[in-house]
């Protein structure tokens, strides 16, 4: 499964009523942390009720956590939007 599909799989936990996954791997080709697999940096744009009353540093902890371990050991940089 592409990680762009397992990344919207995750995030389907906190039911989010807009998500967008955009892949800025292109973008940072040859940079240190591109490992080449084309799925190093990505942006998330989340709009979910159940983050509307957390801080921001809250609301990014629930998102790391509903990504888990996994996806995010595989991923260099990760840029949130949150709605």
């Amino acid at each position: 499964m592409a990680l762009e599909s397992e990344i919207r799989d995750a995030l389907g936990g906190l039911t989010p009523e807009h998500v967008e996954v955009i892949n800025e791997s292109a973008l940072h080709a040859g940079h240190a942390g591109d490992d080449g697999s084309g799925e190093s940096h990505w942006r998330i744009v989340v709009k979910a009720a159940s983050l509307d009353d957390m801080s921001r540093v809250a609301r990014h902890r629930a998102i790391h956590a509903a990504l888990g371990k996994d996806i995010i050991g595989r991923i260099h940089a990760l840029a949130i939007d949150i709605r």
